[in-house]
């Protein structure tokens, strides 16, 4: 019982660290606004950027992506508790690796559900796109690393932010499947990587569109 409460509030932890709105927040302290009546109304940095300017949008960003470091933190300290109270013996390296791998992959899963689906929202947010970053980046930093690369030349060439967030997560997928990472690691990046994607649907028929906006541009309806 104890085995699965903790593994219960574990993933609640995860949840409610991914589900805590810092754009909103952050609108809601400089200027008295609900940022998800402006602009795209996403919560995420890139709104924020639009709305509040650089400075909040770079904090809200870091604070994203340290949201998802933390769940995985959190999964890790959880683990070698867990594995001593569903164990009578002395766990091997091979089993606790096990155990923690499907661990870090339902926290993260749940973080990255819980900044699209914030509960202090109304299950509203933002593209899980920054908070995914943190997942990753703690989770499998060579997977992390190749991601924020591709977004960043995207960024640098496109200036569309939501196109360097997908390519980010694309590239995501192929990186954890072609490298040696646990299996729970690949289903996590492959339904985390779609997840993002679907999120972007509006972005993706401004693209086809021709109407996405630049960076410094506001959103075309």
């Amino acid at each position: 019982m104890a085995f699965w409460i903790a593994g219960g509030v574990g993933l609640v932890i995860a949840y409610l660290l991914g589900s805590t709105p810092t754009g909103y927040l952050a609108g809601r302290l400089l200027k008295g606004i609900d940022i998800r009546e402006h602009g795209s109304g996403s919560t995420g940095a890139t709104n924020v950027l639009r709305t509040l300017g650089k400075l909040p949008a770079l904090v809200v960003l870091l604070i994203d992506v340290l949201k998802g470091m933390l769940a995985i933190a959190v999964a890790w300290l959880v683990c070698p508790w867990l594995y001593a109270e569903l164990s009578v013996t002395s766990p091997t390296a091979l089993d606790l690796q096990s155990l923690a791998s499907w661990t870090v992959c339902l926290a993260g899963l749940a973080a990255v559900l819980g900044h699209g689906r914030s509960i202090w929202l109304n299950f509203t947010g933002g593209k899980s796109a920054a908070t995914g970053l943190g997942v990753l980046l703690a989770m499998s930093w060579p997977v992390g690393l190749g991601a924020a690369a591709v977004f960043g030349v995207v960024l640098a060439i496109s200036r569309i932010v939501s196109l360097g967030s997908m390519l980010a997560a694309v590239t995501a997928i192929v990186l954890v499947c072609s490298l040696e990472q646990p299996l729970p690691y690949r289903l996590l990046v492959i339904a985390g990587g779609l997840y993002v994607i679907v999120r972007h649907r509006a972005n993706i028929q401004r693209l086809l569109a021709g109407k996405e906006p630049r960076l410094g541009k506001a959103v075309q309806n």
